[in-house]
């Protein structure tokens, strides 16, 4: 659980932590729309290039990124081979019992291995690089436009910031739980997978109690301070889009162009 990162900010002063997070935001956006575009070695070896420079540029070390890896890494892997194995087209490189792999199979699983991998870095880039307010304020600007169709633009900003903020928290509280799990005794390693899935359970009501403990806190606090609702709020952070944003997604899209070229290649 420690190697948890997805929410956590970690304060800096590079070009990606000076990004508006609007511009953040969008170039998360067709950076997932462009990874549907990488079909071969070529293109998934031009987007890793692209988001191991990002990583470079915020100064945070790749081992830190990597480190995040290992909480998903059970989601990752059964992807992967469900992919690997449910994939029948193609010539047949290996076959046992009911599973089968193809070279069909085995290129789909690595691309979607990849897609995997660059999603999780590029979204941790983002995160890492701006403050969950910064991003509920750039999910909400966004959204401002839809408003003439009733969407709750401020409403989905603040529960996305929200989410993002107690991510970290949850996670300690879940470390907290544990440990005194294991004090009293409690293995949550022994056991076949039925007893271990059975040993989390102590952890799970404990936990749900002090997150419902916790909203309620939060609700009454933000009463107390006057909140109600995004009608007529005033801003202490105000969003500035410069010449530097502009260029960001200038280099999204030129990515995005060289990507297309690459395809079918």
């Amino acid at each position: 659980m420690n190697n948890m990162i997805l929410g956590r900010y970690i304060p800096g002063n590079s070009i990606i932590h000076q990004l508006d997070p609007r511009g953040k935001l969008l170039s998360m956006f067709l950076f997932i729309f462009l990874l549907f575009w990488a079909n071969n070695i070529q293109t998934n070896v031009l987007l890793f290039a692209f988001v191991f420079g990002l990583m470079y540029v915020t100064r945070i070390s790749v081992a830190f990124y990597v480190k995040g890896l290992k909480s998903m890494i059970f989601i990752i892997a059964f992807t992967t081979l469900f992919q690997l194995f449910a994939t029948s087209q193609g010539t047949v490189l290996y076959h046992w019992w009911f599973f089968r792999v193809t070279d069909q199979g085995l290129m789909q699983a690595a691309i979607i291995f990849c897609r995997f991998l660059l999603i999780i870095f590029y979204s941790t880039v983002l995160t890492v690089t701006t403050t969950p307010l910064s991003l509920a304020d750039a999910v909400e600007k966004i959204l401002t436009p839809f408003k003439i169709i009733k969407v709750p633009a401020h409403e989905i900003g603040l529960m996305l910031s929200m989410s993002l903020r107690f991510v970290p928290t949850l996670v300690d509280d879940t470390n907290r739980i544990m440990n005194a799990q294991r004090a009293r005794g409690v293995d949550f390693g022994e056991g076949n997978l039925l007893k271990k899935i059975r040993s989390f359970i102590p952890i799970l009501i404990p936990l749900f109690a002090s997150s419902f403990k916790r909203a309620d806190a939060l609700a009454i606090a933000m009463e107390a301070r006057g909140y109600r609702g995004g009608e007529g709020r005033t801003r202490y952070r105000n969003l500035q889009w410069k010449i530097k944003d502009t260029l960001a997604i200038v280099v999204i899209l030129l990515l995005m162009l060289l990507v297309f070229c690459l395809k079918n290649g």
